[in-house]
């Protein structure tokens, strides 16, 4: 049984990297196109989000107060002083883009805030700033100036301070930063690779054996159709994994970019104990996958029939792998992973935010695998089925 087991992975592993196209799409492709995707995003949204620190930021101000001169020195930006009868046209010009900011202080600015009462019940002097969010420029501006005029006011009454002296009050650790980081975007990423890579090549083995009529050389061999099944299933497998070790090595190295390269982030904390357990529970998942999808694609007639098949489950898929990213921490409780795929994303989450649960992690592994296993018999009673095999 073990020799003609293996024969079939060969011949099947041997199919596939002897197709340089199938090989580059299903492999090396997904890795390049995802760094290069998630590098330009990251490019992208650093330009949106962020402007450049050479950038001379144009602001028209009314009543522009002495105070407000001293607290603006420093700022990279050329202010022009208004009259009222502007105010008007500077509201167009910063709703068209042209200025970033307009900044409106009351007449006798100073004055005012110095007679002003808090217990008078009176309102306080009105500084308006008006501003466009659509323009970074005009966003990050406005957002200096608030925090500015914020320090202004606090400094009038200065009865306490917040986090003035000169120690780090984050007491985060690296090792803490890294596991939110890992934990909140890898489980999801990697379900959704591991089933795309199963997805592109689980159908083209089984439909495609049919679709190209190769099914039938293959039934008539003196092979057992369980041997089949299970050189099928393990060859599709290690393809498989391949598929998602190339997507997750694309990811990990466009990660920071799409982070913004968050300080202290770093793999190197994980032991070979979390890398131990994290392959266990990929291996299992993609077992399942591959096995759930053998079967879909097992009934169907041609590729593009078993993939159209397939593709309501990677929506589930994902929308199971988004749970990753709201639970913040690993579920405690032993019903949770017995759950399929679900246990899968919160194995993970627990390995990558340093909370994992050997006991967890053996259920999940063990319902991975009775799954695949009862998967598996399904798959070979599909393949006793003339009338399913060739589509009667």
């Amino acid at each position: 049984m073990r020799n003609n087991v293996l024969i079939i992975i060969k011949k099947e592993l041997a199919r596939f990297f002897g197709d340089r196209r199938l090989m580059l799409s299903a492999v090396l492709l997904p890795g390049i196109m995802i760094y290069v995707m998630y590098t330009f995003m990251g490019d992208a949204l650093s330009g949106m989000l962020n402007t450049d620190e050479s950038y001379k930021y144009t602001i028209s101000v009314v009543n522009m107060p002495e105070s407000f001169s001293a607290m603006a020195g420093n700022l990279n930006a050329d202010f022009t002083v208004i009259g009222a009868d502007e105010i008007e046209a500077r509201k167009i010009a910063v709703s068209e883009k042209k200025e970033d900011l307009l900044v409106l202080f009351p007449e006798n600015f100073d004055a005012l805030v110095a007679a002003y009462d808090t217990k008078s019940g009176e309102k306080a002097p009105q500084v308006s700033l008006y501003y466009n969010t659509t323009r970074t420029e005009s966003t990050t501006i406005v957002n200096t100036m608030t925090e500015m005029l914020d320090a202004y006011e606090s400094s009038l009454a200065n009865k306490f301070d917040i986090n003035a002296g000169g120690e780090n009050y984050n007491l985060a650790t690296e090792k803490d930063t890294s596991g939110f980081m890992f934990s909140s975007m890898l489980p999801m990423l990697l379900m959704i690779f591991l089933f795309t890579g199963c997805m592109a090549i689980a159908p083209e083995s089984i439909a495609g054996e049919k679709e190209r009529g190769t099914i039938a050389t293959m039934l008539i061999t003196p092979v057992k159709r369980s041997e089949l099944v299970m050189g099928k299933i393990i060859a599709l497998a290690i393809v498989a994994l391949l598929s998602g070790a190339s997507s997750t090595v694309g990811t990990l190295l466009s990660l920071p970019k799409m982070t913004g390269a968050i300080d202290g982030a770093s793999a190197a904390f994980y032991s070979p104990a979390d890398y131990i357990m994290l392959a266990a529970v990929i291996l299992s998942t993609v077992l399942l996958f591959v096995s759930i999808i053998s079967i879909i694609s097992a009934f169907a007639k041609t590729i593009k029939e078993a993939q159209t098949s397939v593709a309501p489950l990677m929506i589930v898929v994902v929308l199971i792998g988004i749970t990753g990213l709201f639970t913040g921490k690993s579920q405690s409780g032993a019903a949770y992973y017995l759950i399929p795929v679900y246990n899968s994303v919160q194995s993970m989450v627990g390995i990558f935010s340093f909370e994992a649960s050997m006991p967890y992690i053996i259920i999940t592994v063990a319902v991975n695998l009775i799954l695949s296993t009862v998967c598996g018999f399904v798959l070979t009673k599909m393949f006793n089925s003339e009338k399913i095999m060739f589509n009667k």
